[in-house]
């Protein structure tokens, strides 16, 4: 049934909601395909539900196709299951949490794995009765603190979850193959340039975790790649290739020096250049400075943690990187009331002569990978207006261990060839996890394998974010005229505008409806009788149906014409032959 804009509940707006930030957030609301109900949560509209359902559509078609089942559980779920796996209290404030009048403990869904696990143990109890792949497409809820980008970044949204259940490694190993192969065609189909990126399991769990990065100039993630060997990883999974420890026999002794009014790695290095210039010469740079950087972490439970982070002077700690490496842990700013309530560190002056489990903060302290005993740094002396020089890593200091949290910049070192890497932004589209037996030895998961022995099964998740995939596809097909939907995205096939009043023109605009309708072809029809030309075609352009057809001043002629949404090429066709020239220009034949 064509949907026609006399009748269709949509209402396209000229200027941009206020609240939007990137182009497909701007886009999607004025063209009518979602509205605002509150921070985070957004109502689809019949233009943007369709689109939705394309997108879940080929979504099901992949997963099918490698045998996968789908499934549907419930949203609201019982506390018990993520309690045994412990990502109740993991989860911390990032999940929707509520009582039923019981007082029994609930949550909104932000994940299933527990569920799939325990649905598989309450049917199958044999190795016979594996491999198995089960999926649902289904709204998930998570508490975010700062939703932005529409629905790029919701506290509900639609997602694709899968799980692999196999009765070894060998056996997850050729799902997690199958479950990736699949979605190189789903997203080789949406419609967007894309990347597959090693990436961290986070809160998940598991080993083997590869994300599926849309790429795009305003994407909320970094990633890196390698031009020489192809490599490339989310930047909190790069692991730095760490240099070979260095003799350091010979080195100079440590000694303190005066350095007053320094609390910067710029004003130190511009008075170490200036009373304390080195031996050999050289200037003294930031990256001969070993910063010391202190947070505190809040733990699930409440819990406060400071934790102290040794770097070089010339790198920032990278709050994503940092994050991933302290899951389920938050990271807070270390504020004036905690250096109150740990006297022995001295602020702008701090070095690792109080730093560590067993020294006077009782700070945990951990090192960038690359701070390697026989290193040498200029650093605080732990006194206000003092620093200590040419202290050596691994004689004068050691640490508590190593932490990948320093920033990781263009030029850096590949880990896997040692060529330059770049550095580039992406929109997280996909994730695929090795999850192994973590929620399977929580949760009880086994089956009796052919020697009749019970065995855990171990499991693979997979995600796709079916929400998240319309504002990325968005975000990648658009002009300065509205959107531009790739054809099997499109919420129609072909958007027939009737311009003017005259009923000859909105008769065969009808007719030509029809005509479509009856070979299968999608359409939008514009019979509005009030509006103006100008605004059915700006209309037309800003809710991008690939395909235009103009019925309008040359039907007195016997022509008709089709624009290409993309191109912006227009042609005439005569009414006679419209049908098949629309078809041939939709690739139907």
């Amino acid at each position: 049934m064509a949907m026609r804009l006399s009748s269709l509940f949509l209402r396209t707006l000229r200027e941009d909601p206020a609240d939007a930030e990137v182009p497909s957030h701007r886009l999607l609301v004025r063209a009518g395909y979602i509205r605002r109900t509150s921070p985070g949560i957004y109502t689809w509209l019949p233009l943007g539900l369709r689109v939705l359902r394309n997108v879940e559509r080929i979504v099901r078609e992949e997963m099918d196709g490698i045998g996968a089942q789908e499934i549907l559980f419930p949203a609201l779920l019982p506390r018990e299951p993520y309690d045994a796996s412990g990502r109740w209290t993991d989860y911390g404030d990032n999940i929707f949490r509520l009582q039923d009048r019981k007082g029994n403990d609930y949550l909104l869904g932000p994940t299933h794995e527990e569920m799939f696990t325990l649905a598989v143990k309450d049917m199958f109890s044999s190795y016979k009765d594996l491999p198995l792949a089960l999926y649902q497409i289904q709204i998930k809820y998570r508490d975010e603190a700062r939703p932005r980008a529409g629905i790029l970044r919701g506290r509900e949204f639609v997602m694709k979850d899968s799980y692999s259940f196999d009765i070894d490694d060998a056996g997850l190993d050729v799902s997690y193959q199958a479950h990736r192969d699949a979605y190189v065609r789903i997203f080789d189909r949406l419609g967007f340039d894309y990347v597959i990126v090693q990436a961290m399991s986070g809160a998940m769990g598991g080993s083997r975790s590869e994300e599926f990065l849309a790429t795009a100039v305003n994407g909320e993630d970094t990633y890196v790649h390698c031009p020489n060997c192809g490599y490339a990883a989310n930047v909190e999974a790069v692991q730095v290739p760490t240099p070979e420890p260095i003799p350091y026999s010979g080195l100079p002794a440590a000694h303190v020096e005066d350095t007053p009014d320094t609390p910067t790695i710029d004003t130190l290095v511009a008075s170490a250049n200036a009373h304390h210039p080195r031996a050999d010469g050289r200037a003294w740079t930031a990256a001969d400075t070993l910063k010391n950087v202190i947070v505190m972490l809040v733990h699930p439970d409440g819990t406060r943690e400071p934790l102290a982070i040794g770097l070089a002077g010339d790198r920032e700690v990278d709050e994503k990187r940092l994050g991933a490496q302290v899951e389920p842990a938050r990271v807070e700013a270390f504020e004036e009331k905690d250096f109150a309530a740990h006297p022995s560190l001295a602020k702008g002056y701090l070095g690792p002569g109080v730093l560590g489990s067993e020294r006077p903060s009782g700070i945990r302290y951990l090192l960038d990978p690359r701070v390697v005993p026989g290193t040498a740094w200029i650093t605080g002396a732990d006194e206000h207006g003092r620093h200590v020089f040419d202290l050596v890593a691994g004689r004068d200091f050691t640490a508590d261990g190593t932490i990948e949290a320093a920033e990781v910049r263009d030029g850096d070192a590949c880990p896997s060839c040692g060529s330059a890497l770049e550095s580039a932004r992406g929109i997280e589209m996909g994730h695929i996890f090795q999850l192994g037996r973590k929620y399977a030895e929580a949760l009880g998961l086994q089956v009796l394998d052919e020697q009749g022995k019970l065995k855990t099964v171990t499991m693979g998740s997979y995600g796709v974010g079916c929400s998240r995939a319309v504002a990325c596809i968005a975000e990648g097909n658009h002009d300065e005229s509205g959107l531009i939907w790739p054809r099997n995205i499109s919420p129609a096939d072909v958007h027939v505008v009737a311009t003017g009043k005259d009923e000859e023109v909105h008769a065969f605009a009808e007719e030509l409806t029809g005509a479509l309708e009856a070979v299968g072809v999608g359409v939008i029809l514009d019979d509005r009788r009030a509006a103006s030309p100008g605004v059915k075609f700006k209309d037309a352009e800003l809710i991008g149906v690939p395909t235009i057809v103009v019925v309008g001043r040359g039907l007195a002629d016997g022509t008709i014409e089709i624009k290409d949404r993309r191109s912006g090429e227009r042609r005439e066709v005569r009414t006679d032959s419209a049908v098949s020239e629309i078809l041939a220009e939709i690739g139907r034949t």
